[in-house]
């Protein structure tokens, strides 16, 4: 594979690449490059989470690049996730999180042994490295820029705050030079942390990333597009002023389930989250179906769809590219109806092999007992 197919592969259906010219000298140079997403345990996985990042990541690992997956429990324990109970935080991460992810990538293409996990508690113990990187990072930090980056726990930055929520975002840092990581990965929310690392990335003196010649480098950022939830926007229309601040807050969140589909859920389910959805006739700025069809559909049907209709209202319509449909869309030629109905059965059939696994066997229990935890 030539430099240039592999920089396709990085870098298509992304929303940003920070470091672009420098992940082309890592290619260039034969650096191996050594990827990683990290993933706060809070619950059920949800379409976002598990199918846009999973196919990104399969983009990865065809370009050659060594995959794993963080699963951050000391993170969610100091984000006060699933109680703030770190035993529970991390049998979670390693059960039912850890298979979800798994199936994920599956579905999008994978195979789930290409997929290295890492445990946070696992990481940092006994590690004595490891929290001298992480005072490294703290001391080429200020407590205002530190106060600023933690939107990154889904957090607003303000005067009060928990000390512990300050030790996130130089911990996040610290993970990702001691493993030694040059191609970070995450979805927008958590661009702040890898704006951080890069930043002190020349500072270090414990755990410095270096490439294949030995020289100091920042660790390349890649970041994928944060797909919306459900629902209507507080603000409707939205001021075009404010929508990246809107759409910022209509991301898909565990925490509304209604607004999200979860990567178990019935086809039931599905049907109605989707048949209630915000999908304004015409809309395509602020459209969660659209945007659903344009990073999960479309980055997972590389030969098109046909979105069946009746005869009367204008027959089955094929689209091989997402500016197609769109377009159609924007011109009132594609109804919204239509494109639900579309959507749910896309979704219903994709989604049926991780359904049939969490429903039955050992995958069955490990739903279960999240279920319980999550109710108790």
């Amino acid at each position: 594979m030539t430099t240039q197919q592999k920089l396709q592969l990085i870098t298509q259906n992304i929303q940003e690449v920070i470091g672009l010219d420098e992940l082309k000298k890592l290619l260039d140079n034969g650096t191996k490059l050594k990827h990683y997403i990290g993933f706060e345990i809070s619950g059920r996985i949800h379409l976002g989470t598990g199918l846009v990042s999973m196919k990104k990541v399969k983009d990865f690992y065809d370009a050659g690049v060594e995959i794993s997956i963080f699963l951050a429990d000391w993170h969610a324990w100091l984000n006060d996730k699933l109680g703030g109970d770190l035993k529970l935080i991390g049998k979670v991460a390693v059960n039912y999180f850890k298979e979800g992810m798994k199936q994920c990538y599956k579905v999008v293409g994978g195979n789930p042994d290409d997929l290295n996990f890492v445990l946070g508690s696992d990481l940092y113990h006994n590690n004595d490295k490891y929290w001298q990187t992480f005072v490294d990072v703290s001391k080429n930090l200020t407590l205002s820029r530190v106060k600023k980056s933690i939107t990154i726990m889904g957090r607003e930055a303000g005067d009060s705050v928990s000390f512990a929520w300050l030790v996130y975002p130089p911990m996040q840092v610290a993970d990702i030079f001691i493993r030694e990581l040059n191609l970070v990965h995450s979805g927008m929310d958590q661009r702040k942390a890898h704006v951080i690392a890069r930043e002190v990335a020349n500072k270090l003196k414990i755990s410095p990333l270096k490439d294949k010649a030995g020289k100091i480098i920042k660790p390349v950022a890649v970041h994928h597009p944060l797909i919306l939830g459900l629902g209507k926007p507080p603000m409707w229309p939205v001021d075009r002023a404010k929508i990246r601040e809107v759409w910022s807050a209509m991301k898909m969140s565990k925490s509304k389930p209604n607004s999200a589909v979860f990567i178990e859920d019935t086809e039931d389910e599905i049907r109605k989250k989707i048949n209630k959805a915000f999908c304004p006739e015409g809309e395509i700025e602020f459209n969660p179906i659209l945007d659903w069809t344009r990073n999960i559909i479309f980055t997972n049907s590389s030969k098109g769809i046909t979105i069946k209709r009746e005869k009367k209202y204008g027959g089955d319509v094929n689209y091989t590219t997402y500016a197609e449909l769109e377009k159609d869309f924007k011109d009132k030629k594609l109804y919204p109806t239509d494109l639900k109905i579309f959507v749910a059965d896309w979704l219903v059939e994709f989604l049926k092999p991780i359904r049939e696994h969490f429903a039955k066997g050992k995958a069955k229990q490990m739903r279960g007992g999240l279920e319980k935890i999550l109710n108790s």
